[in-house]
């Protein structure tokens, strides 16, 4: 691949993320831009270390970085994310420019080779006034593995001097300085299995901590400059069967500097004695993450005079006031018989802090009610379906928000419930009958591809439909595709020889159609059927590839950390030929799913779904998703399935890693609604789920928040 081309590929892969970061590091006065006292390198392959070598140190809770580094033979893209303070995780893709993708010009054209990685590592022990920080870490652990490595490494800082010294096997280990330690428990440690399991992504456990071990390490100055960083390396590669070539270094010794600006690392390095390596890495954390916000002020209540009785109150500037100040849209209001409860049934849309949206909410009718309104019920719906109820103590919230106590907590004045049966009778809303509309931007994208590294789709959304009653609708999606490389297309179906059913390796026939396509066309009942229960039926057009019936039942009670829940589906392969024929093929799906938020790791979900899947196989999906303090939320997902590895085909199970980062984090007023970026490694026919139109997990958000 040409230079030009490799570095075009690159500012598309990465835009939507530079575009974000650029509008935050230079638009938002609160994120910190010197050097932290934690702050430390990532290595070429990505991850915390030196220049070849990974270090036992961790960056803080939640730091993210971007890198991309040239090293003559290989160019390497990486993500590399601090997950929790004790664990490291790292996705990298590598450009081998020394091997073509394929030798079929017709599949792949002059594309240099493509390898991707993930790589993790674990912090054993804590660095201490004598003891040193100690890690042990799996790098190439889920792709091809021609960096397969293990390691333990330690880390010792004193002064502005930061020593590593580490135990490498695989690829960090190649030079065989030293006795394998684990050869003295087991003799089959002694020698490296060559064979590889599957077809690339599988995990080979049989490898772990066998064969060939080095000693690598370093030291790190950090210099009076600020930001400025010297590093000294040793390695534990000898480059002889490098995937590139037999490199034949001329030393082991490698000489580097990084050099911190504004949340950039710039990397400059000598290595091998005969190899220059440049790089550049953005870093930003997480939890930190903030941006600058333009609202108005929450309404104080210091000398406010409410009106003295219900007849005098102006419902149109109370319900005007509730949308500006409070971005809650009233539907209905109620009072009780002795007129000292009020209850406003309606959609928060600006404020995903159920604290923050209740509060404002609260001095809105504090200073728009008479004091004889004792208690006052906030109810949020969906789909004109009540779904959480807030019931404020008026006295109490109005006391507090005039600091009349030592500490005014509002939080401690309400409490959030399920709706009660009261409530829900006499819930008649404003427009139980509607015109629905909507409409978003995509982005979808994919790495790797055999035409083009990243292969890129993104456009816009529009939908419509007709609410009959708060029950049932008729809901319509169509995707607008604006801009696209799918012209670089060179094949429509692979080669791929496999006994499953093709439900999702079409795709390509799918996307290349058109650029207007009907994605969905569906009826939609939804209601809640008992306590904390919540159950939907939907028929139709259900997602860009199949069509048919499904219902879905979910108990979720409010603010619990659990959730259950079971769907079911026929469903008929959609044509890709037009928007509304089908082909032969027809299977039940469905899965009984469970949704936990443990409470021994804070701001976690997992997610585990059994059941079958769209190609007729069983199995399970097992998805992990951690929230930061900013509201980003980063997952991953897997599925396992009774599909051998020989015949999923390239990538051994289904996989995939996504960024889920609030909206109201590239606005300067407070917004609902987050920008996905998913990346999903390979698409295969095994362990593929049905992306139904609306799942109860999503429309029940409120109820027990993780993502909002």
């Amino acid at each position: 691949m040409k230079i030009n081309k490799l570095y075009k590929t690159y500012v598309y892969a990465t835009l939507p993320i530079i575009i974000a970061t650029v509008i935050i590091t230079f638009s938002t006065p609160t994120i910190a831009i010197a050097e932290p006292a934690t702050y430390f390198t990532q290595t070429v392959r990505g991850g915390t270390g030196l220049l070849q070598t990974p270090t036992a140190r961790m960056a803080p809770d939640g730091e993210f970085h971007i890198n991309f580094m040239d090293v003559d033979q290989y160019r390497f893209l990486s993500t590399s994310l601090q997950l929790f303070p004790w664990m490291e995780t790292t996705i990298r893709y590598t450009d081998v420019r020394t091997r073509l993708y394929s030798n079929s010009p017709t599949f792949s054209g002059d594309q240099t080779y493509k390898d991707k990685g993930i790589d993790v590592k674990f912090r054993l022990i804590r660095e201490s006034y004598y003891i040193p920080d100690v890690s042990i870490g799996f790098i190439d652990m889920g792709g091809t593995g021609h960096f397969r490595s293990e390691y333990l490494a330690t880390s010792k800082a004193y002064g502005p001097l930061d020593f590593h010294l580490g135990l490498g096997w695989g690829y960090l280990g190649t030079q065989n300085d030293i006795t394998n330690p684990f050869c003295k428990l087991k003799s089959s440690f002694c020698t490296r299995p060559i064979r590889t399991v599957g077809r690339g992504g599988s995990f080979d456990y049989d490898k772990y901590f066998k064969g060939p071990t080095a000693l690598f390490g370093g030291i790190e100055y950090r210099t009076p400059i600020q930001g400025l960083r010297l590093q000294l390396e040793y390695e534990g590669n000898n480059y002889r069967n490098d995937f590139a070539g037999n490199l034949q270094p001329s030393t082991r010794w490698n000489i580097g500097a990084a050099y911190r600006w504004r949340g950039f690392d710039f990397h400059l390095s000598y290595q091998r004695g005969d190899t220059l390596s440049f790089g550049i890495t953005y870093a930003l954390n997480m939890n930190s993450f903030r941006q600058t916000k333009f609202d108005k002020p929450p309404r104080s209540l210091v000398n406010v005079q409410p009106p003295t009785t219900m007849d005098s109150v102006d419902q149109s500037r109370l319900f005007n006031s509730l949308q500006k100040e409070g971005k809650f849209t009233t539907n209905a209001m109620t009072l009780s018989a002795d007129n000292n409860e009020v209850t406003i049934y309606g959609d928060q849309y600006g404020y995903r802090n159920h604290n923050e949206a209740t509060e404002r909410v609260g001095r809105v009718l504090a200073s728009e009610l008479p004091e004889s309104v004792k208690t006052y019920r906030i109810v949020q719906h969906k789909s004109n379906v009540p779904m959480l109820e807030t019931e404020i103590d008026a006295d109490n919230f109005k006391s507090k928000a005039r600091y009349e106590g030592l500490q005014p907590d509002l939080s401690q004045t309400y409490i959030s419930r399920d709706p009660s049966h009261t409530t829900i009778a006499n819930f008649q809303p404003n427009n139980p009958s509607r015109v629905l509309f909507n409409a978003r931007t995509f982005w979808n994208s994919s790495f790797g591809g055999p035409e083009n590294f990243y292969i890129y789709e993104g456009g816009a959304v529009l939908g419509t439909g007709y609410a009959f009653n708060p029950n049932y609708a008729l809901k319509t999606n169509a995707k607008i595709t604006l801009i696209d490389n799918y012209n670089e297309f060179n094949y429509l179906e692979d080669n791929q020889n496999t006994s499953l059913p093709r439900v999702r390796t079409l795709v390509r026939r799918y996307v290349r159609r058109s650029k207007v396509r009907m994605r969905d066309l569906y009826g939609h009942w939804f209601d809640q059927i008992g306590s904390d229960t919540y159950a939907q039926f939907y028929a139709g057009y259900l997602e860009t590839m199949f069509g048919g019936v499904g219902t879905e039942v979910l108990y979720r009670p409010v603010g619990s950390n659990i959730a259950y829940g079971i769907d079911l589906n026929y469903v008929k392969q959609r044509t890709y030929k037009n928007d509304f024929g089908f082909l032969d093929y027809n299977t039940w799906t469905g899965h009984v799913s469970v949704y936990w938020k443990p409470e021994f790791l804070p701001n976690v979900e997992v997610s585990v779904s059994v059941g079958q899947f769209l190609a007729g196989d069983k199995g399970v999906n097992i998805s992990f998703a951690r929230r930061f303090e900013s509201g980003i939320v980063v997952g991953a997902f897997a599925a396992f399935t009774n599909v051998s590895s020989k015949d999923y085909g390239e990538g051994s199970f289904t996989k995939g890693f996504g960024i889920s980062i609030p909206l109201d984090l590239l606005t300067f007023t407070s917004v609902k609604g987050r920008v996905k970026f998913p990346w999903v490694p390979l698409t295969r026919d095994g362990g593929q789920m049905l992306s139904r139109p609306a799942t109860l997990k999503s429309m029940t958000e409120m109820r027990s928040p993780f993502y909002d």
